[in-house]
């Protein structure tokens, strides 16, 4: 087959534009791949199902028999330790909650709640 050769410049403008689009794009233009987007989109939903389960876990720890001396026991913990506390007090744990990291993320936001 005999190509022009008038079409080679053109053939090679059209590729050296989409490269540069493409580069233009994932740098500056915002896109990103389908895995960015998955995870991007599970760390959303994981930080909404935290952000709904902490006042719920607060509501649970506030509603103990022995509030007041769990209460003194949080506070007297670092502010490091005080989701671990709340996390094996139980509070946290909700029905069906099976992903232990979430369970975790829920302990300290609760903690949070609880000592502001």
């Amino acid at each position: 087959m005999n190509i022009p050769a008038e079409t080679k410049p053109a053939f090679w403008g059209v590729v050296g534009g989409s490269v540069a689009m493409a580069i233009v794009g994932f740098t500056w233009g915002g896109w990103v791949t389908g895995g960015t987007s998955e995870s991007s989109a599970a760390n959303r939903a994981n930080s909404a199902v935290v952000a709904a389960l902490a006042p719920v876990c607060a509501d649970k720890f506030k509603k103990t028999a022995d509030v007041a001396a769990n209460m003194i026991a949080l506070k007297k913990i670092d502010s490091w330790s005080q989701g671990d506390y709340v996390e094996k007090g139980g509070w946290a744990t909700s029905p069906g909650a099976n992903v232990p990291a979430q369970v975790t993320a829920v302990a300290k936001a609760c903690a949070t709640l609880l000592t502001v």
